[in-house]
């Protein structure tokens, strides 16, 4: 949801050209400040961005993003075994250049569709050591087991229209991810799903990039840690995974896309119901990330202001009801338009408390700017939490 003032908007940020009269109450009535997610020398991303906001020091947890995502789905993994993020991209070629990153979602093909795509693939290339696994959209798994290495890897939405030759996997066992990466390739050219989308105009899923890989993490459930019950509300497995190894139960809400279009509503409705028999709800939306990556101002905005209207006004009305409360918004780190990539800047964070006197209620808005202005910074961002759940004013010195 951060952002940097932008050309598109006339030198302003997506946040400070939404409408969002719930937020600007949280931050007005609360307390805003900046909080640092991403820890120096770590690749900015969501990974390591929610392990901070969930609490946990990335320098201590941080394996990869494959692990996280298997949690999500089930998947056990053992002593050696390493998976790996594999999404269904779309490789464009030209006569005149080298091959780049076309569409690191493949056009956003459907989850039906990725389905067939990669359980075919399993049913071609899987062996003892080797499984893909079918994910939500263009988001899918590789889990490769006894693995003695792993190279190094570029994500895919860090390279949108660069050639991909440098960003291929590099360094140990590299041969053998390229040659899987080369064969799904091969598979997918004459895949039938493909074929149908090519011939309704759409972008195809013409290869696979393998990346985000890692073992099982060690880490202690924060709801052992604070004694409360908790669950987690997202579309996509990597935060699902991150909820699960931190105690929190995946509530599922039909029609959570992890797009534009996901079910704003059915989220806030589902969260308010867990509220009723659980301490804590973590609520992540995932439409003003992607809108980042297309370098979408507009459809940035209307996700900003959806998640505004939609989400944060119902539960901010209707949470009162449930007793005594805290509310925590923040965006896990910026993915600005005009870059269209993750970014490791501090980003804005609010938290209302109930308490009037755990607020320090200075007037401000929810922007980038005016948490900047507030000049409460919040680093390493691991501690935010700690404080939210805890002793609010502590945190704050009050």
């Amino acid at each position: 949801m951060a952002d940097y003032p932008s050309g598109q908007l006339g030198g302003k940020t997506p946040l400070q050209c939404a409408v969002t009269p719930f937020l600007d109450q949280i931050a007005s009535e609360g307390t805003l400040g900046l909080v640092d997610t991403i820890p120096e020398g770590f690749t900015p991303g969501s990974d390591v961005a929610n392990l901070s906001v969930l609490g946990y020091d990335p320098k201590e947890t941080y394996t990869g993003r494959g692990p996280l995502e298997a949690a999500s789905q089930g998947i056990a993994l053992g002593q050696g075994d390493i998976a790996y993020r594999c999404n269904l991209v779309h490789i464009g070629e030209t006569q005149e250049g080298p091959a780049f990153m076309d569409d690191f979602t493949a056009g956003h093909i459907s989850s039906p569709e990725a389905r067939q795509i990669v359980l075919d693939l399993n049913k071609t290339l899987h062996s003892p050591r080797c499984q893909f696994y079918p994910g939500v959209g263009y988001r899918h798994l590789l889990v490769w087991r006894g693995a003695a290495g792993s190279p190094q890897t570029t994500p895919p939405h860090d390279i949108p229209g660069k050639p991909i030759a440098p960003h291929l996997p590099q360094g140990d066992h590299a041969e053998e991810i390229l040659g899987l990466m080369h064969s799904a390739a091969q598979i997918l050219n004459e895949h039938p799903v493909n074929a149908a989308r090519a011939a309704e105009g759409k972008k195809t899923a013409n290869s696979i990039w393998l990346w985000g890989q890692g073992g099982k993490p060690r880490m202690a459930p924060l709801t052992e840690k604070y004694k409360l019950t908790g669950g987690m509300i997202s579309a996509v497995d990597l935060l699902n995974g991150l909820g699960i190894y931190a105690g929190l139960k995946p509530l599922r809400v039909e029609g959570a896309t992890g797009y534009i279009d996901t079910n704003y509503e059915g989220k806030a409705a589902m969260a308010l119901d867990a509220l009723k028999f659980m301490d804590f709800v973590f609520l992540h939306l995932e439409a003003p990330d992607e809108m980042g990556h297309e370098g979408n101002a507009k459809g940035k905005i209307m996700a900003i202001e959806c998640f505004d209207e939609k989400i944060v006004g119902p539960i901010l009305t209707r949470i009162g009801e449930l007793g005594e409360y805290r509310i925590l918004v923040l965006s896990d780190h910026p993915t600005p338009i005009d870059v269209k990539t993750h970014v490791g800047d501090p980003s804005p964070f609010a938290v209302l408390s109930s308490k009037r006197e755990e607020n320090l209620a200075r007037g401000l808005k929810f922007t980038e700017a005016q948490a900047r202005d507030a000049g409460l910074i919040v680093s390493p961002g691991h501690r935010l939490m700690d404080g939210f759940l805890q002793d609010w004013r502590a945190f704050l010195g009050k």
